[in-house]
């Protein structure tokens, strides 16, 4: 007797994501999807001779994948896309960014910020982000509405900002995102002491404590440039990894973004505490942060994903565009070409991904009873068109306009590349009002 699927997904490739062997790979593959849960995954002769269903999607030119895992951004950003390029950091930060934040951040511009930034991931195959920002409880608002999957970090400062006048209130802040959000079927909030020369040890040590408290992940920027490394060392007589190993900071709940200017004993230190580090190639190329270690990492056992970074020094929310410039940079960084291969920098911002954010049992690969967190690539595409090798087409030819169906937690989000959740014109016209207010100063 055949049993009821909600969804039935079928590709000529299917990419479980599950193994590292060629068992990841299902040939003339489907997907079955009942309530939020992926039921069975096999042949489409397995599945179609042991399920039926009213909605059947794809067929043999797709590929079907794990949603993209996105472990570093700042999601609001979006709104400040283009407002301050070609600077170094320092001076983006604390020239531009900040004082224009400080103008404009607060409850609705980070609603209709993160409707944008949704759209948009979505849209890119990216259906789990990691956020470090403010007011994200209202970020939630925006998430839950357009069907994503999100870890929300409140941000923690030792300096008075509009959304807090000292440090006991943004913890303050982060304890009503927390118990907000807490058993949330799609946000997990987290805490997002920003850096150690933001946020100093005391702060660092209590969110490290409050993480373990409510047992959520914790988020932080990290040896992004030299001048951190530089001044760190210069504070507290030590580099930043190691610093933040004394405190009894580092552990697997850290998600640590950037990781540029490490030493040797630094990223053994990373591996040993099992640190999950977001590595943003596209940020920190544009911003001249450096060439972060991402090859001898991997080789050391750290956890390498992608991060997009925020859009305001991206400048778009793109998993395939870091994935395919993180792998040829470290080829010639590196001088070998099976460097950061095709299929480790898809394990990268899939399966990995999910790992270090703590979601391995709901995302980042497709298995059954797992979270229906699935994308469908259109492979009917002239620059993918004969595929040899789907795991390099992927990494060097797809791009987010390939991505034709996502689904998130069982529910589908975009079909036929268009927004099924909420109203695109609407969000693009929200983002034009924002511009135009931001540019008139009013």
């Amino acid at each position: 007797m055949m049993q009821q699927a909600d969804y039935i997904l079928r590709a000529g490739h299917v990419l479980t994501m599950e193994r590292d062997d060629e068992g990841s790979l299902i040939k003339d593959g489907a997907v079955a999807v009942k309530g939020t849960s992926i039921i069975d995954v096999g042949t489409w002769e397995a599945i179609s001779g042991k399920y039926e269903s009213e909605n059947i999607i794809g067929g043999g030119l797709n590929v079907i994948m794990p949603g993209l895992v996105n472990t570093h951004t700042h999601a609001p950003m979006v709104y400040l896309r283009g407002f301050a390029d070609d600077l170094p950091l320092k001076e983006w930060l604390e020239k531009h960014i900040w004082p224009i934040e400080s103008k404009w951040l607060g409850p609705e511009f980070i609603n209709d910020a993160t409707e944008l930034a949704c759209l948009e991931m979505l849209k890119a195959g990216i259906t789990t982000y990691n956020d470090m920002y403010f007011y994200e409880n209202h970020a939630g608002n925006a998430v839950k509405k357009l069907g994503m999957r999100a870890v929300l970090g409140a941000g923690i400062l030792d300096f008075p900002t509009r959304i807090a006048r000292n440090r006991d209130e943004y913890f303050e802040r982060a304890i009503e995102l927390i118990e907000g959000y807490l058993g949330d079927e799609l946000i997990t909030p987290s805490i997002a002491p920003h850096a150690l020369y933001t946020c100093g040890p005391e702060g660092q040590k209590r969110a490290a404590e409050m993480a373990e408290t409510y047992n959520i992940p914790m988020h932080i920027h990290l040896s992004e440039t030299k001048w951190e490394a530089e001044e760190i060392e210069k504070l507290y007589g030590t580099r930043p990894v190691k610093f933040l190993e004394s405190l009894g900071v580092l552990s697997r709940r850290v998600v640590a973004a950037h990781c540029v200017w490490l030493d040797d004993e630094e990223i053994a230190l990373l591996a040993k505490r099992h640190v999950g580090v977001s590595h943003c190639v596209e940020s920190n190329l544009k911003l001249v942060s450096g060439f972060a270690p991402v090859h001898k990492m991997i080789k050391a056992g750290v956890r390498v994903t992608f991060g997009t970074d925020g859009a305001a020094s991206n400048n778009d929310l793109n998993i395939f565009g870091e994935m395919t410039m993180a792998s040829k940079l470290q080829k010639a960084l590196s001088m070998d070409p099976a460097a950061l291969d095709a299929k480790t920098v898809i394990r990268m911002a899939t399966k990995w991904g999910a790992e270090a954010l703590g979601l391995a049992d709901k995302t980042g690969s497709i298995r059954k009873g797992k979270t229906a967190d699935l994308i469908m690539l259109d492979f009917d595409k002239p620059h993918l068109t004969p595929v040899y090798n789907v795991y390099s087409h992927i990494v060097y030819a797809a791009r987010p306009s390939d991505v034709d169906t996502v689904m998130v937690n069982g529910k589908l989000v975009v079909r036929e590349g268009k927004l099924l959740t909420a109203d695109e014109k609407e969000i693009l016209e929200k983002a034009r009002r924002w511009g135009d207010r931001i540019k008139n100063g009013g």
